[in-house]
């Protein structure tokens, strides 16, 4: 009797550890980095103005597009989708890297961009042709330094809402979004000085 009811409960006890991993139960969410520092909430990019914003920077299928806070991915699914253009983009929350990557896939995409969990004050952008944020104004400011200092004369940046501080845009775009709602997105053109 006492094999029986351990068996059964054994078998209970398997039943509910397969069901935990099939069902993620019993995984914990991977949490967000914790060593970087959150530089928005997150907030997506509506795709008409995304595609203001890679209009601006007048992007190319030459071009290497960095997304700093990446979020789902659609700033350079977007660009790789529409000009095949190649893309990057970082985030810290895990949860928006693997949203990124299969978005990529059901975009067709993946061979043109790809997406790390990192973080955005630490990432090497000396790589990019254009970057775009979508940022509050004092992480874009927390980030002007390392941006002017890696990126090559020529390269761009667009930001979405919010500006760079004292340093004045080459070009903004203001406009109607589809929702209603007001918006502006900023291009600055990198020229080789550094601004702190």
């Amino acid at each position: 009797m006492l094999t029986a009811m351990l068996r059964m409960v054994l078998q209970l006890s398997l039943i509910l550890i397969l069901a935990a991993g099939t069902f993620g139960f019993a995984q914990a969410p991977a949490a967000k980095r914790p060593d970087a520092p959150q530089l928005a909430p997150y907030v997506p990019t509506p795709q008409d103005v995304v595609d203001r914003m890679l209009t601006l920077a007048n992007v190319a299928k030459s071009d290497v597009v960095f997304d700093l806070g990446c979020g789902d991915g659609r700033i350079p699914i977007t660009a790789a989708k529409k000009y095949g253009a190649r893309g990057f983009g970082v985030d810290i929350d895990p949860q928006r890297i693997a949203e990124a990557n299969a978005n990529a896939k059901a975009a067709g995409v993946e061979r043109l961009v790809s997406f790390r969990l990192q973080d955005a004050m630490t990432t090497d952008v000396s790589g990019a042709t254009v970057v775009t944020t979508y940022l509050l104004s004092a992480s874009n400011l927390k980030l002007r330094p390392r941006l002017t200092a890696q990126l090559k004369p020529g390269s761009r940046i667009v930001t979405h809402s919010f500006s760079m501080g004292d340093w004045t845009p080459d070009k903004s775009d203001s406009f109607t979004d589809a929702s209603g709602r007001s918006r502006i997105v900023y291009l600055y053109l990198a020229d080789g000085r550094v601004r702190q």
